[in-house]
């Protein structure tokens, strides 16, 4: 295992590699620049803002400067912002974001497994349907669509919550759910369905009829037994649903007025901010990659015929 650990963090560092350099080329490649925007800059004011920012030099000198700043951990200035450089940005939004997808995959698992294992045990019954029907919604309706809803119910017409805002600006931490809420909606749609037919399966299976012939309790048989071989779809399916979480707050954090990672994002593509776009690219490449590591060694765990060699 100590060895599968040690090849997967070295094989992180390609696959980053490979990430920073289509990412770095394809923003430049698009139309349009960062200065792109400011009509009235004369000739020689623009010359010396791309000479400042070396954007004037060929674009493979570009990107060699470029990684060997990344290297350093520098991600470089931003374009748009001048006050701080692109580390700032990210440093204080990202936790914003990180701490936005945590509550919103808690209440993924924790409503979407717990509905998944009920369907599964009443079985085509009338809650069966009604939880399947609502994952089926939550996996049909986009994230703009629920959000806005969600805020119009239980902030404008219920005014059970507030409208938007977040925490940290003290606006009280009543400003967490409904933003959690509506971006784990289609997540926990899938995780309840995910549940739902791994639980089948692995309740048809032959270790559980055994379980049931020697009179074991059903409670017993469902959390000790059954519970642990469905879980491993379901955990395949978090290290993308993690990252997934962080990248699709940007229309939550839009909507919701909560200062993330995903503000930058949105306003550095249209502003055509270099750094600030490939920056975010690579904080979202981490995570991925990051969260895909955790979850192939807790599937290990968690089927002991799994092994890493």
């Amino acid at each position: 295992m100590t060895k599968y650990i040690v090849n997967r963090i070295l094989g992180m560092i390609p696959t980053l590699f490979i990430i920073i350099t289509l990412s770095f080329f394809i923003v430049r490649i698009a139309p349009g620049g960062p200065l792109s925007a400011e009509r009235n800059l004369t000739d020689v004011v623009r010359r010396n803002i791309e000479a400042k920012y070396h954007l004037d030099e060929p674009l493979i000198k570009q990107y060699a400067r470029y990684m060997f700043d990344v290297m350093r951990g520098d991600l470089g200035p931003s374009f748009k912002y001048k006050d701080y450089d692109v580390n700032y940005y990210i440093a204080t939004s990202l936790p914003k974001s990180i701490v936005l997808g945590i509550c919103a995959m808690a209440i993924s698992v924790t409503i979407g497994m717990g509905i998944g294992i009920i369907a599964a045990v009443r079985q085509n019954s009338w809650i069966d349907y009604l939880t399947m029907g609502l994952a089926v919604i939550g996996i049909s309706v986009p994230l703009f669509v629920i959000a806005p809803v969600f805020q119009l119910i239980f902030a404008v017409k219920l005014k059970w919550l507030p409208t938007s805002g977040w925490y940290t600006t003290g606006e009280g931490y009543l400003t967490i759910i409904l933003p959690a809420v509506s971006l784990s909606f289609e997540y926990f749609a899938n995780i309840a369905r995910l549940t739902r037919s791994s639980m089948l399966e692995t309740l048809r299976s032959d270790y559980i009829r055994t379980a049931k012939a020697k009179g074991m309790k059903r409670s017993a048989i469902i959390f000790k037994h059954a519970m642990k071989g469905a879980l491993l779809p379901v955990v395949s399916y978090l290290g993308p649903a993690f990252a997934g979480i962080i990248t699709g707050s940007v229309v939550v954090e839009q909507i919701f007025r909560v200062p993330g990672l995903g503000k930058f994002f949105v306003q550095s593509s249209f502003n055509r901010d270099y750094t600030l776009i490939v920056g975010v690219v690579i904080v979202y490449s981490v995570i991925l990659i990051f969260m895909n590591f955790i979850v192939d060694i807790i599937y290990a765990q968690l089927d002991p015929r799994i092994t890493y060699k």
